[in-house]
């Protein structure tokens, strides 16, 4: 029996990739979960398994190939199956249409069968149209080849929502279509359509002729930079984007850090400066929920999430990508610190999966570790807030009647103007740099 090897549903909003490497040939045997494929997404290099056991008759995948979620890897010759052969004959294509068709035939003729004169007359009119209705007929057809796979009830579900299930991707066995397809399909239409509408409907001018002026080269975007041109392009249509900028003294706070660093350093984590400001602002998404939310403006509301889940920007050599930590409010500065090494580790030689870049609530883009004073960094929709850390700066600061050298902390807090008041997000950074200040502080809440 042939089986169908085909690509998966691999995360929200992922419908193609590269395939980076082939790890089979026509011919191996393969067992179910052997890899076949290394597949790059925009979001992460993912191991695509084998769903079948046997022997690959064909391999369609090619290395450097684009392909499509539901495309066909492989085609996997299985042993011991022949015996679910005999059920095929049962229920053959064209005795399923010949069974079919008449149905809906006979519920016709039934209320027909009660009236002759009525009968016989529509008959007389159908005979002339019944060319025009064919032809009428034959363009559809045409176009539903081969059939869809899926089911009357998702078919209807479709039919009622507007979408062209031809469209339509399907996550289901041998790419059958589901309900959640539908509805995944449903919201990037919407997706699209605001993208569209925040860009005044215009597409971007073609670019000039660059080679008239001298010579040029032309290089592929990878698939990461697509991603991140596509995402923040989409964020600064839709976001009425605001930044708010302040400083931290951190003074007390460098002095904690690198007289606990090496107590942890003994554990195997780096205590960091970023672990800690992830600390302050889950507390500070608690105690201003409005920044941990996201705007629902189709239906005029707000969606308040009741967890924190805090991504960071990791700097790669494919690109920026930005794993989230999940429950940051429940974990403590150590388990903050271990995580973000982990993930970011795993970022940067491709082990990160797809579903570590999902469901960020809040986002931290530290930047001190390479220079720059201030900067304002772009919201990642539907997020309405995230936090940029540049680098720390030694100041002569006023105390007590005398200059002190001092640690200065430069923040900036771009955020969603339309639901969050610039009062709030001046609130929102006085917290969190007095909770950097004195970490105590927090307690009192």
């Amino acid at each position: 029996m042939i089986q169908e090897v085909r690509i998966p549903e691999i995360s929200e909003n992922v419908t193609s990739g590269k395939v980076v490497k082939v790890l089979v040939k026509a011919g191996d045997m393969v067992d179910v979960d052997d890899v076949l494929i290394e597949f790059e997404t925009e979001k992460a290099l993912v191991e695509i398994p084998s769903t079948a056991k046997g022997k690959i008759v064909e391999l369609l995948a090619k290395e450097g190939q684009e392909m499509q979620v539901g495309d066909l890897i492989a085609k996997v010759e299985s042993e011991g199956e022949a015996e679910q052969a005999p059920p095929e004959p049962e229920a053959e294509p064209g005795a399923v249409a010949e069974k079919a068709a008449p149905e809906p035939d006979a519920e016709a003729k039934k209320p027909l069968e009660k009236a002759p004169a009525v009968q016989k007359e529509a008959e007389a009119e159908e005979e002339p149209q019944q060319p025009a209705k064919v032809e009428k007929k034959a363009e559809p057809v045409g176009e539903r080849h081969p059939p869809v796979a899926a089911a009357p009830s998702v078919r209807r579900f479709a039919r009622e929502l507007g979408v062209d299930i031809l469209q339509v991707k399907g996550s289901g066995p041998g790419g059958r279509i589901t309900q959640d397809d539908i509805k995944t399909a449903v919201k990037q239409g919407r997706a699209h359509a605001a993208a569209a509408g925040g860009a005044g409907g215009l597409e971007e001018p073609a670019l000039p002729d660059f080679g008239r002026w001298g010579e040029i080269e032309a290089v592929e975007l990878p698939a990461v930079r697509r991603l991140t041109a596509r995402s923040v392009s989409v964020s600064w249509r839709t976001v009425a984007h605001v930044t708010q900028f302040d400083r931290a003294d951190i003074t007390h706070l460098e002095a904690f850090i690198r007289s606990q660093a090496p107590k942890l350093q003994k554990q195997g984590i780096k205590l960091t400066l970023t672990a800690v400001v992830m600390k302050v602002c889950a507390a500070a998404l608690v105690k201003f929920p409005r920044f941990n939310a996201s705007i629902d403006p189709a239906n005029n509301r707000l969606i308040f999430k009741k967890y924190v889940h805090i991504g960071m920007a990791v700097d790669t050599e494919r690109g920026l990508l930005v794993p989230v930590i999940r429950d940051a409010e429940r974990k403590g500065i150590s388990r903050l610190a271990a995580d973000i090494v982990d993930l970011a580790e795993r970022s940067r030689t491709k082990k990160i999966k797809p579903d570590e870049m999902e469901g960020g609530t809040f986002t931290i883009s530290n930047q001190g570790g390479i220079g720059g004073t201030q900067f304002t960094p772009i919201v990642m929709w539907p997020q309405v807030a995230i936090l940029g850390i540049s680098r720390t700066a030694i100041e002569p600061v006023h105390v007590d009647g005398r200059f002190e050298p001092r640690s200065i902390l430069p923040l900036s807090l771009s955020y969603d103007h339309r639901i969050i008041d610039g009062a709030d997000a001046a609130r929102f950074m006085r917290w969190v740099c007095e909770a950097l200040e004195m970490p105590f502080a927090m307690m009192l809440d």
